[in-house]
């Protein structure tokens, strides 16, 4: 004869009271409710009972239990219809359930299975098993509520950070339009010649810049100008940059230098590049560099003096339609204490423009994954040649994209065009 500790020898499970706090026993069999009851209160677990599927039911609605020990064999609603209607209870916590039955054959265990029981006790119960199954199931609800607490703290988190993005975003598009502003002529007329400037970046900020200084009647300063990296570390150097090349503050430009009766004038373009890197490498504390190409424009002549530094080649589309990549390259601002830069210039006439552009526009990818390069960006502007103005850097975005397949460029497009008014022919 096998032997059976008494249910009042078992010790006391204090592990599993800080999971399951409330059992439900449910048997239509009073004895067998009060043998388990006892045994339950002895552990020192909170003990309903019910005599029914229907009663435990109620119960089920109005406190919810931990663990649920259910007879099979019940009238009126089984064990097993009991248990599914149990699992179809909406419940804040995972509530787990053990069937007790006499039935041993494996169908009959699967199909209570399905019904969504945890686990089986074999009646009559032994004690020793009853311990040892209760202790599983709490080990099971303290995963669950482990599980359950951490999803809420991630759930929480989540909506923390869902609304810092919100503000963030918010705070984004605030400095879109901040940079965007630093651009604040887009097009200008000048009689003789006309200026449009395009700023487009890839995310909500970059480090894009283009921007026009005027020194005299005749005279104007342009640039073009790229940080490297993205965001907005990038797009604060740009407005750094933008004051020392301010048209509004001559007295800032580090272009311009004033003269004995008051008026501006410029420096060589290679001699403010250098000392715009000498500034840069003095002053800011970065890891960043930038390209950049500088044009002293004399309007009265034609005569465009530029200098170079790793910006991209600028591009001369003459009257006829042909274009001519200019520059030698040179290196970027910020890399080299001491470096050099040369300049170079062109003779625009009438019906001839110029464009400055970053990198944006020649390395655009295409859908097969080639560049545009200097050759695509001819043929662009070939294909342009009759677009005037603000319009010809606004159908050149629209060209990009088709090239790209995508209007979501990965690198900032900017870009300025100076164009020449044709000769106007006499009577």
């Amino acid at each position: 004869m096998s032997h059976i500790t008494p249910l009042s020898a078992q010790p006391e499970l204090s592990d599993d009271k800080r999971t399951i706090g409330r059992v439900l026993v449910v048997d239509d069999s009073r004895l067998q409710r009060r043998i388990l009851s006892a045994s339950l209160k002895k552990w020192g677990f909170t003990v309903m009972e019910a005599e029914s599927g229907h009663q435990a039911l109620e119960i089920c609605r109005d406190m919810p239990p931990d663990l649920v020990l259910s007879d099979w064999m019940m009238p009126g609603m089984s064990g097993l219809e009991f248990c599914d209607a149990f699992r179809q209870m909406t419940r804040e916590n995972y509530g787990y359930f053990i069937l007790l039955t006499s039935k041993s054959d494996k169908a009959e265990i699967a199909h209570g299975l399905d019904a969504g029981a945890d686990d089986f006790l074999t009646k009559p119960v032994d004690p020793g098993e009853l311990r040892a199954r209760i202790a599983a199931g709490a080990r099971i609800l303290q995963m669950e509520r482990e599980l359950t607490e951490k999803n809420r703290l991630v759930n929480s988190t989540l909506n923390q950070l869902r609304a810092l993005y919100a503000s963030l975003d918010a705070d984004l598009m605030e400095a879109k339009k901040l940079q965007q502003s630093l651009v604040s002529d887009r097009h200008r007329d000048f009689g003789r010649a006309e200026v449009s400037m395009l700023l487009r970046s890839s995310g909500h900020v970059g480090g894009d810049l283009v921007g026009m200084f005027q020194i005299s009647e005749t005279r104007i300063g342009l640039y073009g100008l790229d940080v490297s990296g993205h965001g907005v570390s990038s797009a604060l150097m740009t407005a750094r940059l933008a004051g020392y090349l301010s048209g509004a503050a001559p007295e800032q430009n580090v272009a311009l230098y004033r003269c004995d009766d008051g008026s501006y004038a410029m420096r060589p373009p290679a001699e403010t590049i250098a000392a715009l890197n000498d500034l840069f490498l003095s002053e800011l504390d970065t890891e960043h560099y930038f390209t950049l190409l500088l044009a002293d424009v004399d309007l009265a002549s034609g005569r465009v003096v530029m200098a170079q530094a790793g910006h991209p080649y600028p591009a001369v589309q003459r009257a006829n339609g042909r274009v001519e990549m200019l520059g030698a390259g040179g290196l970027p601002v910020g890399l080299i204490p001491g470096a050099e830069y040369q300049e170079f210039e062109v003779m625009l006439r009438p019906g001839d423009r110029l464009m400055i552009h970053s990198d944006g526009v020649t390395e655009c990818a295409g859908k097969d994954g080639r560049l545009l390069d200097d050759e695509g960006l001819a043929d662009l502007l070939s294909e342009l040649r009759a677009t005037p103005a603000l319009a010809c850097l606004e159908a050149l975005v629209w060209k990009l994209a088709e090239f790209a397949g995508t209007d979501t460029f990965a690198d900032d497009v900017s870009a300025i065009l100076l164009e020449i008014k044709p000769s106007v022919p006499s009577d």
